[in-house]
């Protein structure tokens, strides 16, 4: 495969990314690059973090170089009236005019689907703690090439809280579970197309364990997610038996299929 030109937006604050690091938790960044790489080692890739203030007047004119975006995830939400959160809309609006592949996970479809003029709040059927089961593809997405070869049912890392629940016009909903309706989506705002993603095919699920360990409390005092330590440990448990059965190949071929897309 050859080599692209590669924009990789990291969706948490600079504060946040630190956090991560500071206990050992690979950032979103890190894990992206190190998906991708899997794939393709020729991959010439740039970082930007759209939260911080960003002179658009000098970041603007270099975005038609890339032969790619990817917008990663993030604990941010995105119906919260903050500076870094109207940034990342507004940036991603920029990206609209100029780059014509995206690819949005998680995070990165809300921004994507808000810039959009689509709608994103509080998911109303439950969250995904490191784990979304019985993901399945519509028609749309089974012929859709972001889902070459991929299984019409799956299980994959995810964690959100929040939901698609407006799609922007002419959308393609690509896949779907009881949790949240949109789990995939494909559209075109500008001179891009998108492709979104509800759950995170570049992070393993042993990332998200750290994650669900190092968040514990949160998740059951702030979010309400889990009664107890023991039941979070259940929860951990069902996702190492996932570990076991999971393929690295299968679990990350919507990155493999859009850099084919991009070729």
């Amino acid at each position: 495969m050859k080599g692209f030109n590669i924009l990789i937006c990291e969706g948490n604050t600079p504060e946040e990314g630190k956090i991560f690091q500071d206990v050992g938790i690979a950032t979103h960044t890190e894990s992206l690059k190190e998906s991708l790489a899997y794939y393709n080692k020729n991959l010439r890739i740039d970082v930007l973090n759209p939260c911080l203030e960003l002179n658009l007047n000098e970041v603007i004119p270099k975005l038609k170089k890339y032969d790619g975006l990817i917008w990663g995830g993030s604990s941010l939400n995105i119906y919260n009236d903050t500076p870094e959160i109207r940034r990342q809309i507004s940036f991603m609006k920029e990206c609209f005019k100029s780059v014509k592949k995206i690819l949005a996970i998680c995070w990165g479809m809300q921004v994507a689907v808000t810039a959009a003029g689509g709608e994103v709040k509080k998911g109303v059927n439950g969250s995904h703690i490191g784990i979304a089961n019985n993901i399945e593809l519509t028609n749309e997405g089974l012929n859709n090439p972001l889902y070459k070869d991929k299984s019409n049912k799956f299980n994959t890392p995810a964690f959100n809280f929040d939901e698609v629940v407006t799609t922007p016009t002419e959308a393609i909903h690509l896949a779907s579970n009881k949790i949240n309706k949109i789990q995939g989506l494909n559209f075109k705002s500008g001179v891009s197309e998108i492709w979104g993603l509800q759950y995170h095919p570049e992070i393993t699920y042993k990332k998200m364990i750290n994650i669900i360990k190092f968040r514990k409390d949160a998740l059951i005092k702030k979010r309400n997610r889990f009664k107890d330590e023991e039941e979070i440990n259940n929860h951990i448990n069902f996702i190492e038996e996932e570990i076991k059965i999971s393929k690295k190949d299968s679990r990350m071929l919507e990155l493999r299929n859009w850099l084919n897309i991009i070729n």
